[in-house]
């Protein structure tokens, strides 16, 4: 059961180690782009390519859709990057329902923990599978596997890590299941627990009254996507990079912006500078600073 890239290499690592997998289930395909054309998940293509069958469901407690499911008779259901299952759903396999999630859990529950761990600074995080039940991402763990994150991570580089190593512990995870011999640990809360709230794009914004860390980390935390943003001249500007402009200490207010329309631009923020390296004007490319201060002044 998954819906996009991420989940794409846990479907696949199934698929070339053999397992009979006797059904897929994602989300229903949706119109995107300006044409609105049709489009199916990436974890339909996938199974597609493998001639499994694929169920759609729009409401998950249909009785239709729990027959269904139910005449595949599975053993073991697989979850990574899907929506909240209900009860009757997670319970039917013998051997139960197991779940990917991109975090060392208890930590970073949620939509967004990719996204988060980055934001908060955090210098390492992972992947969990553990077992569903009632409240969300909070069942028995069954294994985990650290990733450390790297200063220049965004969450695209540590998305496709975590997506690799999520489908080697799936695979790892359902050879022990199927032996029989596995760990099931409840997840016991020692300390602060960091949440992963999804992301929505007004909360996207950057505030510069922040440290300069601080900004880094959630500028990174967002690219490529949704994308941190800010006003400029009364437009908006999604800011992919920027780093700290230990050159330059003009007094200045919080939010002032400095360029010479030629090489830099900078941000005044609560302790210092931040020089911006690449952003992306409204209806156009994405584009380093110097190629738009060549075609743009400020």
């Amino acid at each position: 059961m998954g819906t996009p890239e991420f989940a794409v290499p846990s479907l696949e690592i199934l698929v070339e180690h053999n397992y009979n997998v006797v059904a897929v289930i994602t989300a229903p395909d949706k119109p995107q782009g300006r044409g609105q054309k049709i489009t199916f998940s990436p974890v339909k293509e996938s199974a597609l390519r493998h001639n499994l069958p694929v169920l759609q469901p729009t409401n998950l407690k249909a009785p239709e859709f729990l027959e269904e499911l139910k005449s595949y008779r599975a053993n073991l259901q697989i979850v990574v990057a899907f929506r909240m299952l209900p009860e009757v759903v997670w319970a039917m396999p013998a051997l139960g329902t197991f779940n990917l999630h991109a975090s060392l859990l208890p930590q970073y529950r949620g939509a967004a923990p990719i996204n988060w761990a980055i934001i908060n600074g955090e210098k390492e995080t992972g992947v969990t599978t553990f077992f569903l039940k009632h409240e969300i991402d909070t069942g028995s763990i069954i294994f985990q596997e650290k990733e450390i994150i790297d200063e220049q991570d965004t969450v695209g580089t540590l998305y496709e890590r975590l997506m690799k190593k999520g489908s080697t512990l799936v695979l790892r995870t359902v050879k022990a299941i199927e032996a029989g011999d596995y760990p099931s640990i409840p997840q016991i809360i020692d300390g602060e627990v960091k949440h992963a709230p999804k992301i929505f794009k007004e909360t996207c914004q950057i505030n510069w009254g922040l440290p300069s860390r601080q900004i880094i980390n959630f500028v990174r935390g967002l690219n490529p996507y949704p994308a941190a943003w800010t006003i400029l001249n009364g437009k908006m500007y999604k800011i992919f990079r920027c780093h700290q402009a230990t050159d330059f200490s003009q007094q200045a207010t919080v939010g002032h912006f400095e360029t010479d329309n030629k090489s830099y631009l900078y941000s005044k923020t609560a302790d210092g500078w931040l020089s911006i390296d690449e952003l992306q004007p409204e209806g156009k490319k994405r584009m380093t600073i110097g190629e738009f201060l060549r075609g743009a002044k400020l």
